[in-house]
């Protein structure tokens, strides 16, 4: 149910992220969100970590989250800190970088729906980020694209998903 409760907050963020690249937020307004999503993945990945069910298991799917968490911090942050974003590029490409083994272990061990679903959604998040870092650290072109996938990738990998976990639907 936690992955659930992440995933739509995770859907929300991203849409969010998208029209904020396409300049329809504002800078300080946008940190909100990415405040409050990084936030409640922080305390969800903590939770995970050293919840009373801590297993091998619960630690990877924690340090996992983690990586969604800082890169919703350090937006926030950098949105008052006034930052290049350069840093965060770097991060992402490390997170972009880290994505595709998950990708392709999830899709490996996956033995329903959601497991397929999940992996791609890896996948989906392995080129977001790289588009970050592309936009950020490389200073490339290329914001309204990155803010439109932003936007369909939270959709399709973050709300919908996270709604159907949240009732039930996906398990």
């Amino acid at each position: 149910m936690l992955l659930g409760l992440s995933l739509f907050y995770v859907g929300a963020v991203l849409v969010l992220n998208g029209l904020w690249m396409l300049g329809h937020i504002g800078d300080k307004e946008i940190s909100v969100i990415n405040m409050f999503v990084g936030g409640l993945s922080l305390i969800i990945a903590l939770y995970t970590a050293f919840g009373p069910d801590t297993s091998a298991a619960t630690i990877k799917s924690a340090a996992l989250t983690l990586l969604f968490s800082f890169t919703y911090l350090w937006v926030a942050l950098n949105r008052y800190n006034g930052a290049d974003g350069r840093g965060l590029g770097w991060f992402s490409l490390f997170v972009a970088i880290t994505a595709v083994p998950v990708a392709v272990q999830t899709f490996l061990a996956g033995n329903s729906v959601w497991s397929v679903w999940f992996s791609l959604c890896w996948a989906a998040w392995a080129v977001l980020w790289f588009m970050f870092f592309l936009l950020l650290a490389m200073q490339k072109p290329i914001a309204r694209a990155t803010g439109y996938m932003s936007m369909v990738q939270g959709v399709l990998t973050g709300w919908l998903p996270g709604f159907l976990l949240l009732n039930e639907v996906l398990k």
